[in-house]
């Protein structure tokens, strides 16, 4: 099993490849390379930063073209993670008006900060859908990951959502055919994170 991590200047890929590696994962890339990429059995788009800066950079070293090839096209399976789940919505008022990588219908904005403290830091519950692969075998309801965002995905579209609640329902985690995402970070969500990553490798 070869897993590629995308490489576009911004994310968390230190714990992430150690995560993966915890879990069994020998063979880890780091690559923005289409070929790298396309041999690879899974990819896994992360994020750390704005919004505006990373779906810039990714544009500039023409990764949303390889990823259409290689994720709409050609179904591989990724999941993005935290910044890296949100860039593949519709849109982000972060950095201005940015259009994301539009895979799913989703829009990104951020928490009202008169109404809850911002970012979102810590541990919080997110209600889960067993039914899905992400989830399997989970067998508690709800389940606790970490977060830490400013910045929130809504939607009204069935993208197989699953919802935490800060402020208001948010989407935690979806799950789009061969597309999958988390606004929290597995990495970090100790045996949990460790399930639902294990259930992406196993899984999709």
């Amino acid at each position: 099993m070869k897993i590629a991590i995308v490489d576009y200047g911004m994310g968390n890929i230190r714990s992430i490849v150690s995560t993966l590696k915890y879990i069994g994962v020998e063979d880890v890339v780091l690559s923005s390379d289409f070929d790298t990429l396309n041999c690879a059995d899974k990819i896994i788009l992360p994020g750390v930063g704005s919004f505006g800066k990373a779906i810039t950079q990714i544009r500039e070293k023409n990764i949303d073209k390889y990823l259409n090839e290689i994720v709409v096209d050609n179904k591989k399976p990724l999941l993005g993670i935290c910044l890296g789940m949100q860039l593949l919505g519709m849109s982000s008022t972060e950095d201005g008006n940015n259009d994301g990588l539009g895979y799913v219908d989703g829009r990104v904005e951020k928490f009202d900060n008169s109404l809850v403290k911002v970012p979102h830091v810590g541990f919080n519950q997110v209600k889960i859908n067993n039914s899905l692969k992400m989830f399997e075998g989970f067998t508690e309801e709800p389940a606790d990951f970490y977060f830490t965002h400013s910045y929130r995905m809504t939607s009204n579209a069935d993208i197989n959502q699953c919802y935490c609640n800060y402020q208001d329902d948010f989407v935690a985690s979806f799950e789009f055919g061969n597309i999958a995402g988390a606004q929290f970070h597995p990495e970090l969500s100790q045996t949990n994170g460790l399930r639902l990553l294990k259930n992406f490798i196993d899984k999709f």
